[in-house]
């Protein structure tokens, strides 16, 4: 079998299982879970497009997420929008504020790039602390209307989303585009002076992620129905990029993976109580330290390669077989 054929059954076993869990074990806890972890996963897989492949990295992800929330929040409340309209709304409004910080900043080398995000999610979280009447301060912008009444159905549309989004990168990833993009990473005065317009690679790039954060935080919005600060919290950035690296940076599927294992791990460790925090950061230290380049995507790739050497082992005929044990 082909690599991207195993490729496609796999990712087709993992989102089969994925699909079926809530239906083996009907429980509202379980359905919460999963569909935090999918938009989760389309967080990590939007940050991993741009700051994973062109290696410049994104310390404030948290601000197009909470654009993206906040524009859900005011269209649906203060102007009393269709819960619909606020996925593309709050993907333009993202795309915004990326070229709004990302012309002038992407122009620039050094930490600037990073700086100029982390700096945005910080002022927009004050701003909106700032201006409490308009925007609730702490308690940010509840009574949003749901998207999808049914629990169920509402984590199975997020599944979908994320599905169709990290098949879309992955096309780009895998194109024209992404070598591009990763030649960008690996020597950005050399792709200059190849002709190549490394700014606009750059800003595209940064574009096609903060609109799909934006439709993710969107998302968020409307199934927690209500919307605060702590979305542009920097700490929202940095689970992001946790995620990824646990994944695998620059593979965009294992991201994926990634947000889902987190998500789940942090479940699992509520039994332990005041000691979940401390066990959650003993075992991330753990796989970032013994695993550099991740866990999901490498573990893959390991696997892929053992099933791809069996494939291509000759077959031992019975009778050397019986006279070698003998």
């Amino acid at each position: 079998m082909p690599r991207h054929r195993l490729d496609l059954a796999a990712a087709a076993v993992v989102v089969g299982l994925m699909a079926i869990l809530p239906l083996v074990f009907p429980s509202n806890y379980l359905i919460g879970v999963l569909t935090v972890s999918a938009i989760y996963g389309i967080w990590a897989v939007s940050w991993d497009f741009m700051s994973g492949l062109t290696g410049r990295e994104n310390f404030g992800h948290s601000l197009f997420i909470g654009v993206g929330a906040y524009t859900a929040g005011f269209l649906n409340t203060s102007f009393g929008a269709n819960p619909w309209w606020s996925l593309p709304a709050g993907m333009v409004m993202a795309v915004l504020f990326a070229l709004l910080i990302g012309l002038p900043t992407l122009r620039l080398r050094g930490p600037y790039f990073a700086l100029a995000m982390l700096s945005g999610a910080v002022i927009m979280q004050r701003l909106m602390l700032i201006f409490w009447e308009h925007t609730g301060g702490e308690e940010g912008i509840n009574g949003l209307a749901p998207l999808i009444r049914s629990q169920l159905g509402f984590y199975y549309f997020v599944l979908g989303t994320l599905v169709a989004i990290t098949a879309v990168l992955l096309v780009l990833a895998r194109s024209h585009w992404g070598l591009i993009l990763r030649a960008i990473r690996g020597d950005e005065a050399t792709c200059q002076a190849a002709g190549i317009n490394v700014t606009f690679y750059k800003i595209a790039s940064l574009v096609i992620s903060a609109g799909f954060a934006g439709a993710g935080g969107a998302m968020y919005a409307h199934y927690q129905l209500q919307v605060s600060p702590q979305l542009f919290a920097v700490v929202t950035s940095i689970t992001i990029i946790t995620m990824v690296y646990v994944g695998g940076m620059g593979t965009i599927y294992g991201p994926v993976g990634g947000a889902v294992l987190l998500v789940l791990l942090t479940e699992l460790l509520r039994r332990f109580g005041e000691w979940r925090l401390m066990v959650y950061s003993c075992a991330l230290i753990l796989i970032l330290f013994f695993l550099p380049h991740g866990l999901v995507a490498p573990a893959w790739k390991r696997l892929r390669a053992l099933l791809a050497r069996r494939r291509k082992e000759p077959l031992v005929p019975v009778t050397d077989a019986m006279e070698q044990q003998a």
